[in-house]
């Protein structure tokens, strides 16, 4: 299979979104939306195996990340994250199913279930349901901010990620960082508008946004996957029992051995999960 095309989409009010596009133009799309502090490219691996079973896979910039523009007021809202979502699928010809880790998964939630119309064909959650678990949380935006003044070397940006990362075994070529990292003035910074994290926003709907997610949630009437990291330490089994109270149609995939960053810690079960929803619950019900 060739490499990805890369496309320029539109998101809300004209801001400039960036893809990396593998597949037949008529293959049914996938949409691929990462987690907070992260590019596209967490999707690679992925997104070659779902295209190859007859998908066209769309792994997507979010907007302030990686090659996308970033909001030139700052706007890092769950509802322009939601808005980008919506418009993206518009763009792709038909309804996309969608997935979404972490603020990806938030950001799949309320595109679907605040919508007037369907939007997607199905959602697969990757490590996230409305009622993460805040330690987690935190954690997450700890390591987000120890990156805000960059680091001195590729070597001291991989020693930071291990470091958040300690159940997967350490990458040995650090010059892969470059694809998530940007070099200024002599220091490496991670590729992401630091206006995201500024604010005090996390992976999570703040309790003020509670009711929003909770109606989408009510709202979701296409098949749904949750894939949950054993180890994770965001969505927990009583985030998961909770989630099924309110989906109970949801399926859930637990992929042993991987926290939060379940396509990086598990890559090959991860899109086992992913390609066997795809081709049980997805394929049959298309026209």
């Amino acid at each position: 299979m060739s490499g990805p095309t890369t496309l320029t989409f539109e998101g809300f009010e004209g801001l400039r979104l960036v893809g990396d596009v593998r597949g037949e133009p008529d293959d049914w799309p996938v949409l691929f939306l990462h987690g907070g502090g992260q590019t596209r490219h967490a999707w690679g691996r992925t997104a070659e195996v779902v295209a190859g079973h007859g998908w066209r896979t769309v792994t997507l910039d979010l907007r302030g990340h990686g090659d996308s523009q970033w909001a030139p007021d700052g706007d890092y809202s769950f509802t322009s994250f939601c808005a980008d979502c919506v418009a993206v699928c518009d763009q792709l010809g038909r309804p996309p199913v969608i997935v979404g880790a972490s603020l990806g998964g938030v950001s799949a939630m309320l595109a679907e279930g605040t919508s007037d119309r369907t939007v997607s064909s199905g959602l697969v959650l990757v490590d996230i349901t409305p009622k993460a678990d805040d330690r987690g949380i935190q954690r997450i935006k700890e390591f987000m901010q120890s990156g805000m003044v960059g680091f001195a070397s590729l070597e001291e940006a991989a020693a930071a990620i291990a470091a958040y990362t300690p159940n997967r075994r350490r990458s040995t070529n650090p010059e892969g960082l470059k694809k998530v990292l940007r070099e200024r003035d002599g220091r490496w910074f991670w590729h992401w508008d630091p206006r995201f994290i500024d604010r005090g926003r996390t992976e999570v709907l703040p309790d003020r946004l509670a009711g929003l997610i909770d109606v989408a949630v009510e709202n979701i009437g296409v098949p749904t996957l949750l894939v949950r990291g054993s180890l994770s330490d965001v969505v927990t089994k009583a985030s998961v029992d909770d989630f099924l109270s309110r989906m109970p149609d949801a399926s859930v995939v637990e992929v042993e051995g991987a926290a939060h960053m379940i396509a990086g810690d598990r890559n090959d079960a991860f899109s086992e999960a992913v390609v066997q929803f795809l081709e049980q619950r997805i394929r049959p019900s298309l026209p």
